[in-house]
């Protein structure tokens, strides 16, 4: 009756999903395998394996599916029958899926990409079950020669394709694509030798003559040779050692690729899979670095950052930058011609000049970070790289300054915007080349601090502008709180000077990023380290004092209400970690920086009209705090540092005895010295000291008392 229905027009695609899902049934394998070989012999002598003469492509794309689920079923029965030891079934389960190749090859070429993609799955695993044997047929071998070219030939582009304008159709051949990705991959896992040696051929013939070959072939002969990147993996990119047949094939490709002026093709898909395939295998032009000069001048001319093609020019930014990072060593040689061919590409476009500029925003922060990357990672004495930088980014701080006045004359509300969000773009620009500093190379090494604090002071007073002040104020926000981990202790340096230098100026800029700079250094001081790597330890000491020196900065500008205007659990986590930092961690340079806070803190919020709280929390722990510190193992009263240490932490109880008078006095002696153990002599002998008028007196008897006190 179903076989009936699948020869009428309008129940043919249903009769076939029925099937499908008969197939697809939980059975016993030995049954399942029987149930299958039965349909496919009354399909087969019904005429449906014909695949040629087949026009409804509908019903075809039924018909590979139901297909696929056959195919699938017997590979299910083969590896329950394996894994049961029952060796007779498996092979006769086996001998059944290898009669079913041919079919599945018909389909999987057939010019229906849908057609096509429905019966990937059972090519799949069909490729997984040769993984597995230990040797190959010749006929298992041909198979997977016949599947190896037909993903090459399917993955081919159509006529049609909109490359300008890609819609759902488009999209629909990049996903199919992707299926056929994995087909290659699980391919070579099967037979790595093959396939190099089939794309290899592919790629030579074809490249040879590029010229008159249609863009399509052209491009994804150089698109198999970018996937044989993933499919064939190394470590770390290490396609050019290792196994000298397959290095000496890869190295003879890439050589082709780059030689043969392929890179001219007119197509934008050409164009595209050259710039990344060069970019996929950038560890040739370290092993062949004579190559590097006429890639640069494709990455710079007509071909990819002048593109008439608005998409290569944006893709070609970004491959670019890669392209530049990952060779920073080979580009030395090239680095001034580089920026001079670059700079019209660095230009901040205002609104007003009616100039459509080369990139978009988003593409020039590309620009301007490979920009920072050469000059950062280049040979140059710091006298150079300083020079360079500010070269760089003074022609951006110039325009800044006439845009904000423009800025502040402009009457038009969209103008204002446009104008604000060109200012905006211009700190992003500056901000996006600082990413080139790391550990090795930082901003003080380069010479550079001094251009990145002109720049911040050439931002700054955009802060104060009525004006589109969101969009500015998260522009300069974003330029010192958008930093990598290692960038963080970079940063708070500068923030700090312009604090210290600007002070009440910049009162609402800090009050805006206070909190997004904190959690920044928060998470990274949080992140989980290896037990014993070293480096990050000390990376991680290093922000520790760089945030305690940004809260020493801010309390000592006269900015206290930056912090108290946080919102109470916010302001209650900073100064929990500032008793941390004075306790908790054996480092005196960050325990000396804690309590001057500590004692600047008192000083202002410590009195009887203080913040609501605060004296509760002088009591619970500021004053624990300058006494479990000294008490402690780690901290050493014969090191110098230390001394500082315990000289503010003095300075800090004076303080307290200051702003809370006998109050203070009588807790230290009747409750908290008592609960240490304290003998009452000496209590009596610490109060009296602490009441001294002469700060030097008490400073001098409290390390007395440490060392007496210390188990």
């Amino acid at each position: 009756m179903l076989l009936g229905h699948m020869s009428i027009e309008v129940l043919r695609e249903e009769a076939c999903d029925c099937l499908f899902e008969v197939v697809n049934k939980g059975m016993d394998p030995v049954d399942k395998m029987k149930l299958v070989e039965s349909l496919c012999q009354v399909l087969q002598s019904a005429g449906f394996f014909s695949i040629d003469q087949e026009e409804d492509v509908d019903f075809l794309a039924r018909f590979s599916k139901l297909v696929n689920g056959m195919g699938q079923s017997l590979i299910v029965s083969w590896s329950k029958l394996i894994k049961n030891g029952d060796i007779k079934n498996a092979q006769e389960a086996l001998q059944a899926i290898e009669t079913k190749v041919a079919l599945m090859l018909q389909l999987l070429i057939h010019e229906d990409d849908d057609i096509s993609s429905n019966i990937i799955g059972f090519c799949y695993d069909y490729l997984h079950i040769l993984k597995q044997l230990t040797v190959l047929s010749d006929q298992q071998k041909a198979n997977v020669e016949a599947i190896m070219l037909a993903v090459m030939k399917k993955l081919t582009y159509d006529e049609e394709y909109n490359f300008e304008n890609e819609g759902e159709d488009e999209a629909m051949f990049v996903e199919y694509r992707k299926q056929l990705k994995l087909l290659l991959d699980r391919l070579a896992q099967v037979s790595p030798e093959l396939l190099l040696a089939s794309v290899r051929r592919v790629f030579s013939s074809t490249l040879q003559n590029w010229q008159t070959t249609r863009f399509m072939e052209v491009e994804v002969a150089i698109r198999l040779l970018y996937m044989l990147a993933e499919a064939l993996p190394v470590s770390h990119g290490a396609h050019f050692s290792g196994d000298v047949s397959k290095a000496s094939a890869l190295q003879d490709m890439m050589r082709t690729l780059v030689t043969s002026g392929v890179s001219s093709y007119q197509h934008t898909s050409v164009t595209l899979e050259f710039f990344e395939t060069v970019v996929r295998y950038e560890k040739f032009f370290t092993v062949e670095p004579q190559h590097i000069p006429c890639v640069l001048m494709a990455f710079l001319d007509h071909r990819g950052l002048r593109h008439s093609s608005a998409k290569v020019r944006s893709r070609t930014a970004y491959l670019f930058s890669r392209f530049v990072k990952s060779l920073n060593k080979q580009m030395n040689p090239f680095i001034e011609d580089i920026l001079n061919r670059i700079q019209d590409l660095l230009e901040l476009s205002p609104p007003e000049n009616g100039h459509q500029s080369l990139l978009s925003s988003d593409d020039q922060l590309f620009i301007y970070e490979t920009a920072g990357v050469l000059i950062v990672n280049s040979e140059y004495p710091a006298e150079r790289k300083q020079a360079l930088m500010r070269n760089l980014l003074t022609p951006l701080m110039e325009k800044f300054k006439i845009l904000l006045e423009k800025l502040m004359l402009a009457q038009d509300e969209e103008r204002q915007a446009s104008l604000a969000d060109c200012l905006n773009h211009a700190v992003g620009f500056a901000s996006r080349t600082s990413k080139a500093f790391s550990n090795k190379q930082t901003v003080k090494q380069c010479g550079c601090s001094e251009v990145y604090l002109d720049c911040l002071q050439t931002f700054l007073p955009a802060l104060s502008c009525p004006l589109q002040k969101d969009i500015l104020r998260s522009g300069v926000q974003h330029m010192l709180k958008d930093c990598e981990a290692k960038d963080l202790q970079e940063f708070i340096p500068l923030i700090n000077q312009i604090t210290a230098k600007f002070k009440i100026q910049v009162s609402p800029f800090l009050q805006q990023m206070f909190m997004p700079l904190l959690h920044a250094i928060f998470e990274v001081l949080l992140r989980p380290a290896e037990e014993n790597d070293q480096s990050a330890a000390l990376e991680k000491q290093m922000l520790r004092r760089s945030y305690f020196a940004f809260l020493q900065t801010v309390t000592g500008s006269g900015m206290s209400e930056v912090i108290a205007n946080q919102g109470a659990e916010n302001v209650e986590r900073v100064l929990v970690t500032v008793i941390q930092g004075a306790v908790e961690y054996p480092d005196p340079i960050a325990q000396k920086t804690c309590f001057i806070i500590l004692s600047k803190l008192v000083e202002l919020w410590g009195g009887k009209d203080g913040p609501v709280g605060f004296a509760d929390f002088v009591y619970k722990h500021i004053v624990p705090a300058c006494f479990l510190a000294p008490l402690k193992q780690t901290f050493d009263l014969a090191d110098a540092q230390t001394v500082l240490a315990l000289s503010e932490c003095a300075v800090t109880l004076k303080t307290i005895h200051l702003k809370r008078g006998p109050e203070c006095v009588q807790y230290l002696q009747q409750e908290y010295l008592p609960s240490l153990q304290v003998a009452p002599e000496i209590i009596q002998e610490f109060c009296q000291a602490l009441q001294q008028p002469d700060a030097k007196v008490f400073k001098n008897y409290l390390k007395v008392f440490f060392q007496r006190a210390k188990p």
